[in-house]
């Protein structure tokens, strides 16, 4: 595993204190590793709001650099490396993306919000785009128990027939590892079996019928799990393989458990519906805590 080294933390255009920016700080200081705090203001909407545009910009701008110096000059008097930057543009997420690139970072850590009328967690399309194509693990905080996480669950799927979906597994225990370990948090893995997925899909016209059949899947599935498992040296009592369909098991697990953070894997699916894969789309929309998204392969 290798230690953080580099922290990449897009901060609110509101400009005050958020969850993200709580968890950016608190990672920074127990890892050591370097923080650089973007703000990005879209230059459409500040243009928009009056008719003196240019005066707008210049106003905005200048108050965001005027807050995060001042945030950055105090975490600097903490101890804490500290850079950062405002940036204007027409194109905020393309901007976004160029920075993780050109950066490295070992983790990208921005804000979510929750719909309180709902209690779902609010996605702008940015986010989903961030989901999609960031090439860095992106930790989305909503929530805050305390400053650096506990409980860290990585949650995989034995039963996904796609290689690379194996890929993300192994990566989503490594991240969910090494974040647990510099945040001296229990690991722990979670599988949710749902029958209902393997009674269609790949098996032909119908539902298969014969007998003992998902009880035989069942097995190969937790088998596989518990090599996974071994694999990574995660311990028999940390091992969570449980029944009912993926949205609702890993949800209520996490919240039962009073999990920190979800790890996830992410893809990079085209489509209206396949942004993360419906899987881990619903369960982002629906947990009770912060969710880690990984990519199959480090891609810069």
């Amino acid at each position: 595993m290798r230690p953080y080294q580099r922290l990449f933390m897009i901060a609110s255009p509101s400009l005050r204190h958020t969850p993200a920016m709580e968890r950016a700080v608190a990672i920074a200081r127990a890892t050591d590793a370097a923080l650089h705090i973007a703000v990005f203001l879209e230059e459409g909407d500040l243009l928009g709001r009056m008719a003196a545009g240019s005066a707008l910009r210049q106003s905005m701008e200048q108050d965001a650099w005027t807050w995060l110096r001042d945030e950055a000059a105090q975490l600097r008097h903490d101890g804490l490396e500290v850079s950062c930057e405002v940036q204007v543009s027409r194109h905020v997420m393309a901007d976004m993306l160029e920075h993780v690139k050109e950066m490295q970072p070992d983790l990208v850590i921005k804000d979510v919000h929750h719909e309180s009328a709902l209690r779902r967690v609010f996605l702008t399309p940015p986010d989903w785009q961030l989901l999609r194509d960031c090439a860095a693990p992106l930790h989305l905080v909503s929530d805050m128990r305390c400053p650096l996480p506990k409980v860290v669950i990585a949650a995989v799927d034995t039963l996904h027939p796609d290689s690379q979906h194996t890929r993300i597994s192994d990566r989503v225990i490594r991240e969910a590892n090494a974040l647990a370990i510099q945040c001296d948090a229990e690991l722990h893995l979670l599988h949710a079996w749902d029958v209902a997925q393997t009674q269609f899909a790949d098996f032909g016209a119908g539902a298969v019928t014969m007998p003992g059949f998902n009880s035989e899947v069942r097995r190969s599935a937790q088998l596989a799990f518990e090599h996974l498992a071994e694999a990574h040296g995660v311990a028999e009592s940390h091992r969570h393989f449980v029944t009912g369909p993926a949205t609702h098991a890993i949800a209520e697990y996490a919240g039962q458990h009073r999990a920190d953070v979800i790890v996830m894997g992410s893809s990079q699916r085209r489509g209206a519906a396949g942004v993360l894969g419906s899987t881990t789309e619903h369960v982002l929309q629906h947990l009770p805590c912060n969710v880690l998204a990984v990519r199959g392969q480090q891609d810069y």
